[in-house]
């Protein structure tokens, strides 16, 4: 992303973030720790965590797949779902598909160490409408992908999304919360955290609609990469000093191109 646009979006989550409890980030060492990516959505029955160890900082690749885990899942009404080895580190269910409104806790054991976190699956948020929107920020226009929601009141709400351009992979975009607009309609403006949007882009947006542990795993690491702090490992919502986190969240997609 173009540094100006960088700095003006620190600008305006530094004077969010003063509202908010401050937070010491857990900062990159070179000690080995287990990392664990489970990101459970009701998009699809097939369900991937990965396993993996950190390893330096410097070193080109950061993590290394872990074969031989046992990792399962366990909700509320004591259904158990056994996650299989695939490759790299990936563990996979393929008839998994989470419920809104249901709690689920992660089991992980690794080389005769336990890890685990729990999540309850919030209800999805209806978004009513969808636009690109340009916006001129520090005397040059960007494009963002506008999406037009109420936000339901007297419940803490938190959204987070992920945006692919031109087919491209997801990357997150954007933490969001509703401390500051509980019960309003509101709009998200969604950008390519690395390249500046084009006409004749096609963009596609999911967003989750998490719980606050994993909304605060990536406000934490989106304050941290506007920032100019050294990089730093957000706080885990997973036992027993694991680095990565735990979330079961509802998901929809958001297809836009950019005309002009």
């Amino acid at each position: 992303m173009n540094a100006k646009l960088s700095f003006i979006l620190s600008s305006l989550l530094l004077l969010i973030s003063s509202c908010e409890e401050k937070v010491d980030l857990n900062l990159n060492d070179a000690t080995a720790r287990i990392v664990i990516d489970a990101q459970l959505s009701d998009a699809s029955p097939v369900q991937r965590i990965r396993i993996s160890r950190s390893v330096g900082f410097d070193d080109p690749i950061n993590t290394s797949g872990i074969k031989g885990a046992t990792v399962w899942v366990k909700d509320n009404e004591n259904r158990n779902y056994s996650f299989q080895y695939e490759k790299d580190g990936y563990y996979i269910h393929r008839t998994f598909k989470p419920l809104s409104g249901r709690t689920y806790t992660l089991h992980v054991d690794v080389q005769k160490q336990q890890y685990g976190s729990t999540c309850r699956m919030p209800a999805y948020v209806a978004v009513e409408s969808t636009h690109i929107s340009e916006k001129n920020l520090g005397g040059e226009n960007y494009f963002f992908a506008a999406l037009t929601f109420k936000d339901p009141a007297k419940i803490s709400n938190y959204y987070i999304y992920t945006l692919s351009t031109n087919g491209g992979p997801f990357r997150f975009a954007r933490a969001e919360s509703d401390q500051f607009n509980d019960g309003l309609k509101v709009t998200h403006y969604i950008t390519d955290q690395e390249k500046d949007l084009s006409p004749g882009d096609t963009i596609t947006v999911r967003r989750y609609c998490v719980d606050q542990k994993t909304y605060q795993y990536w406000n934490e690491y989106q304050s941290n990469n506007l920032s100019n702090a050294a990089p730093g490992n957000p706080k885990s919502n997973i036992s027993n000093n694991a680095l990565g986190y735990f979330s079961v969240a509802p998901v929809m997609e958001y297809k836009l191109k950019i005309t002009q």
